[in-house]
């Protein structure tokens, strides 16, 4: 049950604030049923004990954040980062995951601190006019991502079932029942399958690793920053697809959302204690995030960049390649089991991401399934298309600049995530550190730079 108190109380809080909370005189009206109200304070946590009891209560939603950071989308991009520049990426990678860490540490802040995810605070701060648009891009950038995990979940089951692309796309859409199945057991079983599940992609990735024996001196090298990344145009490109595909806006909603499972109680002795805990559980998830992204552009850099094979974005020739230069039959079959669990793990953030938007932003709610049903028919549309049309050859590009259009709605979700933590009205005591907001804010300014640097290259030609 529930740790937090959800009968009204004499200083007319809502039923869903916690106990004794008032509403900071900076948000609109009250807050109403939380998002993933089903699921909301479900998760018990340890009141008493050692810290690494403590800590095991808060441990996995930072891992359903991290899934984002290594869905299908991500290995689009590294692996044509990786197979055209060799491992000069890997500082983009490692650049991503701090600004990651960055950010969902603000997500857990507000969260916990305000009572609010993301889309909440949105609508109960901004005027229509100005949260509908904040809406609408969240949405873009969700169905961004699902489009990346329909096509490949759908490479997936093709490399290892051999199911035409089409017909794989399609059956992506059952994917639903395998969500509805884990929450009919309760939040923890759907936190241990994608815990289960990237296990196994890291199993997958540690033995390719071992096969390709990339050159360790370069991949150090590799994380220094390059010049090049702002002189050469391509290369920017794809930096910003694996930032995209990276920091990624709808995990910004998801985080704020998910932390609310825990019943971490009411005073702000507990609430303090929940917000580090939630953050050290989001800032481990993001680590392991970043060996696997990592990995993935040192798996295309000691495999295709060394041998000259400097234009692989598609993720079908990636698997037929690995067994001629590996010398092993074992690698492609571990590479496509690894990118059908990306994609199921991803269709499960995605579905959890796509309740919290529409329910913090319009207070609308409907069947998961039905929302879920919603988001993956809009992927599955373009994904048909391109598949039946122009073929497999053109998926790698539409995963690339599925992440791209995540690295532009970034923005959206970041700015209003930094303010809202910024605020000493909105947040009360559990307002971010000035150190952390100066260091969201280079962030933010940093990946806006970058994105009007793109946009800049495509108006001059």
């Amino acid at each position: 049950m529930d740790a937090r108190s959800h009968e009204p109380k004499p200083d007319s809080s809502p039923d869903f604030l916690p106990s004794g909370a008032q509403l900071a005189p900076a948000w609109r009206g009250e807050r109403g049923e939380p998002s993933l109200s089903n699921v909301f304070g479900s998760v018990r946590t340890a009141r008493q004990g050692s810290f690494w009891r403590k800590l095991l209560a808060f441990l996995g939603p930072g891992y359903l954040v991290a899934v984002g950071y290594m869905d299908p989308g991500n290995w689009a991009t590294s692996l044509a980062g990786g197979s055209k520049f060799g491992y000069a990426l890997v500082t983009v990678a490692l650049l991503s995951n701090v600004m990651a860490i960055i950010l969902q540490s603000l997500c857990t802040r507000l969260g916990v601190g305000a009572g609010r995810d993301l889309a909440q605070a949105c609508r109960d701060s901004l005027p229509r006019y100005a949260a509908i648009p904040l809406w609408l891009s969240a949405e873009v950038a969700i169905t961004a991502t699902d489009l990346a995990e329909v096509i490949g979940t759908a490479i997936g089951l093709n490399l290892l079932f051999h199911i035409p692309l089409g017909i794989g796309v399609i059956i992506t859409a059952a994917d639903v029942l395998l969500i509805l199945a884990l929450q009919a057991f309760g939040f923890r079983w759907i936190e241990a399958f994608v815990v289960a599940m990237l296990g196994v992609i890291a199993a997958c990735f540690a033995v390719q690793i071992a096969l390709a024996d990339p050159d360790w001196g370069a991949v150090l090298r590799g994380l220094a920053p390059s010049r090049d990344l702002f002189a050469n145009r391509e290369m920017l490109y794809l930096a910003l697809g694996i930032l995209g595909a990276t920091v990624m806006p709808h995990n910004l909603y998801l985080h704020s959302g998910l932390v609310q499972t825990r019943g971490y109680g009411d005073t702000e002795q507990e609430k303090r204690e929940a917000i580090s805990l939630a953050t050290i559980d989001s800032s481990i998830a993001l680590c392991f995030a970043f060996v696997i992204n990592a990995s993935i552009l040192i798996l295309a850099a000691a495999t295709f960049h060394r041998t000259g094979q400097t234009d692989v974005a598609e993720l079908g020739h990636a698997h037929s390649f690995l067994a001629p230069l590996l010398g092993s039959t074992l690698a492609p079959t571990l590479f496509a089991i690894a990118l059908l669990c990306c994609g199921l793990n991803s269709a499960i953030t995605a579905t959890l991401s796509g309740q919290i938007v529409m329910e913090g932003f319009l207070n609308w709610r409907i069947a998961p399934w039905l929302r879920r049903l919603v988001t993956r028919m809009i992927a599955i549309i373009p994904a048909v298309v391109v598949t039946v049309w122009v073929g497999e050859k053109a998926t790698g590009q539409l995963l690339i600049l599925s992440q791209v259009v995540l690295s532009l709605q970034l923005p959206f979700a970041m700015v209003p995530l930094v303010v809202f933590t910024a605020s000493k009205a909105k947040m009360g005591p559990y307002v971010a550190p000035r150190w952390l907001t100066m260091l969201a804010v280079v962030t933010a300014t940093l990946i806006i730079a970058l994105n009007a640097k793109l946009v800049w290259n495509y108006l001059s030609g």
